[in-house]
């Protein structure tokens, strides 16, 4: 039985999403120029991939120019929240503390991150510093 697929972009497909968040629109040469400085891959597999990420509908491509532009179909922003409610959906049952609670116990967060921690739960608390 064929796998469903993902909406979520894979690997690849969030680098290809971040060379188009920086670009805000870039031709597939040029997406791949950006793609081999991070990732050795022929120009057809660019190109396909950026077929599939189309039709997952992870980027609109401009047709009107010549050559043809792709853009992200969403913000790096709204991308970023859905695939995190994502994770703590499925890795966490649910729980956003849990997953706050993991990532900070890891020990890799700098002491400004931390301190913007605590800015943001006395925010929340009502609390002003």
């Amino acid at each position: 039985m064929a796998r469903a697929v993902s909406s979520q972009p894979t690997e690849v497909e969030l680098q290809i999403l971040r060379i188009l968040w920086e670009s805000g629109g870039s031709t597939a040469r040029e997406v791949h120029n950006g793609l081999t400085e991070i990732k050795g891959t022929t120009y057809s597999t660019t190109v396909k991939m950026l077929s599939v990420m189309l039709e997952k509908g992870l980027v609109k491509r401009d047709e009107t120019v010549t050559p043809q532009v792709y853009r992200a179909a969403m913000s790096q922003k709204v991308t970023q929240k859905r695939m995190l409610g994502d994770l703590i959906e499925k890795v966490y049952n649910g729980s956003a503390m849990s997953l706050v609670l993991q990532a900070l116990s890891s020990g890799k967060a700098s002491a400004d991150e931390l301190a913007e921690v605590r800015r943001i739960v006395d925010e929340l608390e009502g609390k002003k510093p």
